[in-house]
């Protein structure tokens, strides 16, 4: 008998763990490309925009998670909501969003170790890295998920460290010279900045709704996933506040605009590059971009198994290990990582370097699952009022309604500023959906797998 239910271990602690872990490398490394589209100033207005959008998402996203705890995630809810087509359409973007991130954090890790290792290839550091945290998931969910709790609390940890160690040094005339897309006044211009900037401050947030795809391992989730969805936002927009303007105002912000390590360099700044402080930065940092990278493969297996088992894709992908884990997805998404780490260099898309470029095609997938996912709240509480909900999203319809108008403004700012990419990203989705139909016309009926 072919097993395709996974087993429920984890608690709140490790989901709160692994909703943080998967986002926390934003506030490492990304999110600095902001300043040099927007400046200091555009991209924290940018910031406190995409913020307000998590947080009304975060709570309208629970009532679905707690609802429908199924590995699929929003495919899941959409599923539900919509039927096949809405489903493959969050499905593939969840997929592109969760497949697309980590080839970026890994080349993070092999620059950051590349820094310690100068004669260390960072590709290939990168590889490595796949194989480790591969190893690792395949062994067990459980393991896994301890594994991304004690990173991400050291991660967590080190953030306010750096904060602090930092703060003597902050001077708001260094954080606000220039602070509009170049310029001391807004202008139109700084309006541009701070709407080409929305990718880089999706990333600080982007992927905690991937705690979602561990709900059919959660135990009791419907008390479970609320505390850990709440309390990972708001641990989220604390930090990504306080580590951008403190890191910001530290020198001269334009130097740490298009670098892979901005809170190291803001770190030299104030004390010295010899000083432990700043190598225990880098070291701990490490733990940052382990905790996401980790993460987020745990999230996108947990993606391929759940298409898989509803007959989107391959019914091999679904397949569960001795262990209980989808080992086959974990290396299927593992092998087009690979491939993306090894091109590195090689390709490049509107001048962006290949990590800004995958950013950015993991946050069109991100916002495109946003905007159906609320689309798929609204549709459930009219087609389902008696479906039996834990926790209901509060300031309904207001607060997910503010989620899905700021996701619709960041796809057409996104859309406008990246066409190319766009086109990339539509094209991929154009793929996928030809493959589920095909896929679909020898599957059983995909609707049954989330109850509905």
């Amino acid at each position: 008998m072919t097993v395709t239910q996974l087993k429920p271990t984890l608690g709140t602690l490790h989901l709160w763990g692994i909703a943080v872990g998967l986002v926390i490398s934003g506030e490492y490394f990304g999110w600095s490309y902001g300043w040099g589209t927007a400046g200091t100033l555009g991209f924290l207005v940018t910031t406190l925009m995409v913020a307000v959008m998590y947080t009304c998402f975060i709570f309208s996203f629970t009532e679905l998670t707690t609802a429908i705890p199924n590995a699929g995630g929003p495919f899941a809810y959409s599923l539900r909501a919509f039927g096949v087509t809405g489903g493959m359409i969050a499905g593939m973007a969840t997929l592109i969003e969760f497949v697309f991130a980590p080839p970026a954090i890994a080349l993070a890790i092999g620059a950051y170790l590349n820094v310690q290792f100068p004669t260390l290839d960072p590709k290939w550091a990168a590889v490595g890295a796949y194989f480790v945290f591969m190893i690792l998931n395949i062994v067990g969910v459980n393991i896994a998920a301890t594994f991304e709790l004690v990173v991400t609390v050291l991660a967590v940890l080190e953030l306010l460290v750096f904060m602090g160690v930092v703060a003597p040094g902050f001077s708001f005339s260094n954080f606000v010279l220039a602070g509009w897309a170049g310029s001391d006044t807004f202008t139109l211009g700084s309006l541009s900045g701070i709407f080409a900037a929305i990718p880089f401050a999706i990333w600080f947030f982007l992927a905690i709704e991937g705690a979602a795809m561990a709900a059919e391992e959660a135990k009791d989730p419907k008390r479970t996933i609320p505390r850990a969805y709440i309390g990972g936002i708001l641990t989220l927009v604390v930090l990504a506040i306080g580590v951008m303007i403190l890191a910001g105002g530290v020198g001269d912000w334009h130097a740490l605009s298009n670098i892979n390590d901005p809170l190291p360099q803001a770190m030299k700044t104030v004390v010295g590059s010899n000083s432990n402080w700043m190598h225990m930065l880098v070291w701990i940092g490490l733990f940052g971009l382990v905790a996401s990278f980790h993460g987020i493969i745990l999230g996108y297996s947990r993606q391929f198994f759940a298409l898989a088992r509803a007959g989107f894709l391959p019914k091999g992908l679904a397949k569960l290990s001795r262990f209980q884990t989808p080992h086959r997805a974990i290396i299927a998404g593992g092998v087009i990582g690979i491939a993306a780490v090894l091109c590195d260099g090689s390709v490049n898309l509107q001048g962006m370097t290949l990590t800004a470029a995958m950013i950015t095609m993991s946050v069109f997938g991100a916002i495109v699952m946003y905007i159906i996912s609320m689309l798929a709240l609204f549709k459930l509480r009219k087609s389902e009022p008696n479906l039996e909900r834990s926790f209901m999203a509060p300031g309904f319809p207001v607060v997910p309604g503010i989620a899905l108008v700021l996701a619709v403004v960041c796809l057409v700012a996104m859309v406008w500023f990246n066409l190319l990419i766009g086109g990339v990203f539509l094209g991929l989705m154009l793929f996928g959906a030809l493959f589920c139909r095909l896929v679909l016309n020898r599957a059983p009926a995909a609707a049954a797998v989330v109850g509905a």
